[in-house]
């Protein structure tokens, strides 16, 4: 041990192991996508039933992220990742041996609640065992994991599914969470400061129904037509009720289940809202790009995963690169940069076409990929680098559930504007197909308005070319996103050079 730190040898193992944990849990928030075909057969699901696989694992993660931080502090850092890799990785287990729908999405439920604590305790554990100065190539390490993970989550499951079948997209998580509890077993010691603090039941209460209630809305909004649906209705009133129930909760009682001091300070508070967005950014891109190329264009699941690969590896390059020059130049001027990139490969991606080839992809994806690494980096720095250590496992855990609900909400809303703007251009561009319109004849020469058959296919052309719109504007709404929230990088400041905030080192 060097000093109160761990000796490099120990820190070498430690962050190996909260690595594998990370990328365990984020690989799932997406690997079963692409499976979730083949299990609707395998299980006898309907298609709307099937939906529950990946909603049941989404709100049970959500409803317990924010009780994160209250379980580190009572029950310690280390037997909480420690139960939390056990039971995910059983979970995941029980997942792929399972033989009804009740049990997958009951084993999913379970999956979302061991792995909450997950990535914000991987977090917190990594700027513990690190000095300072080591805070940047930390965060760049845990950011690979956390970023990574749902990157090349589809193209893995895809490879997976094809290959074996939809039970290995769980089975695959049994060997990396065994070697992840093993290292932490055996170099992870326990910190010193475990905060006995009595839990805010009706705090959590309030907070987890509101959460519950807005992720199955967001979930399963588009897929009832939003608030056409009673069910949509009731639940947004209930997440409005609850959240409310929760704020002024929080702001009467002596001890709340979320401390206010966390968003006093104003590096987290601008960091934690630049990370809303930044969930936005990243997770609807990847929402959205899928079904562009294999509905739109035709392309293999496969070929998906190959194209959208780049992205995962300008992050990876930019997250090693960061890491280093984070030491170096001032954190806000890396995510300016990182910013300006994912402005303009969102403005790249406006420019997509039924005509382009897959260059225009793998660039606009890379590229996205560099300005991504860029920003998560410095901007998880920022955003404990003024906060007291004694908030750290609570702050970790409302960072990461704020970029989540900042990802939920975003492909939610991008899904409803793209659905929506493509019904409304196929209706203007229906309108100008006539047998007297001269372009229609010139295109479609052969085009021969008394088949029915010439008439379905004409219409499905036109469908194809409205939804290729309707993506081209959903990238172009995610540019401007980039551009409307660049100010906010301005409201944080970096670390004073030369002090050293007092940390929870462990034993």
């Amino acid at each position: 041990m060097t000093g109160a730190y761990p000796d490099p040898i120990s820190r070498r193992f430690i962050t190996a192991s909260v690595m594998a944990a990370t990328v365990m849990n984020s690989l799932d928030s997406t690997i079963a996508n692409v499976a979730l075909p083949h299990m609707q057969g395998s299980v006898g699901a309907s298609a709307d039933q099937i939906t529950w696989v990946l909603t049941s694992y989404i709100v049970s993660a959500a409803i317990c992220t924010p009780l994160t931080g209250w379980l580190a502090g009572r029950f310690g850092r280390k037997r909480l990742m420690l139960y939390s890799i056990v039971g995910f990785t059983i979970a995941s287990g029980l997942c792929g041996i399972a033989t009804s729908l009740t049990e997958l999405v009951g084993f999913r439920l379970l999956q979302g609640i061991f792995g909450a604590a997950l990535v914000p305790m991987s977090q917190a554990i990594l700027l513990d065992i690190n000095p300072p100065e080591r805070h940047g190539p930390a965060m760049s390490i845990w950011g690979m994991g956390a970023i990574l993970g749902p990157i090349i989550g589809p193209a893995l499951g895809g490879w997976l599914t094809d290959n074996y079948n939809w039970r290995w997209v769980f089975f695959i998580n049994l060997p990396i969470g065994a070697a992840a509890f093993a290292g932490l077993w055996f170099f992870l010691h326990e910190a010193k400061n475990a905060d006995r603090v009595k839990l805010d039941l009706f705090g959590f209460a309030m907070l987890a129904l509101a959460i519950a209630s807005f992720q199955v809305m967001l979930d399963r909004g588009q897929q009832l037509d939003w608030f056409s649906s009673l069910e949509i209705c009731i639940e947004a009133v209930a997440a409005a009720f609850f959240f409310y129930l929760f704020i002024i909760h929080t702001l009467t009682a002596r001890q709340p289940f979320i401390k206010l001091s966390l968003f006093a300070d104003r590096n987290f508070l601008a960091a934690s809202v630049f990370g809303f967005f930044l969930g936005v950014l990243i997770f609807a891109v990847l929402a959205l790009l899928p079904p562009m190329l294999e509905e739109l264009m035709g392309y293999p699941v496969v070929l998906t995963g190959l194209v959208t690969a780049p992205r995962g590896l300008g992050t990876m390059i930019s997250m090693i690169l960061v890491g280093q020059l984070i030491k170096r130049v001032d954190p806000r001027i890396l995510i300016g940069t990182g910013l300006a990139l994912a402005a303009y490969s969102t403005y790249l991606m406006s420019g997509f076409s039924l005509g382009m080839d897959e260059s225009l992809v793998i660039s606009s994806g890379f590229i996205q990929g560099i300005g991504t690494g860029l920003i998560f980096v410095p901007l998880s720095t920022l955003a404990f680098a003024t906060l007291n250590p004694q908030l750290r496992n609570e702050g970790a855990a409302m960072f990461t559930l704020i970029r989540n609900i900042g990802s939920a909400i975003g492909i939610s809303v991008l899904q409803f504007m793209t659905v929506r703007n493509a019904d409304t251009v196929h209706a203007r561009l229906v309108e100008g197909v006539r047998p007297d319109n001269p372009a229609v004849i010139a295109s479609m020469p052969d085009l021969d308005f008394s088949s029915l058959g010439s008439l379905a296919r004409l219409n499905g052309e036109i469908t194809r070319q409205a939804s290729m719109v309707s993506y081209v504007d959903a990238f172009y709404a995610l540019f401007v996103i980039t551009l409307v929230v660049a100010p906010l990088i301005l409201m944080m400041r970096p670390p004073r050079k030369g002090v050293e905030a007092p940390t929870m080192h462990m034993d």
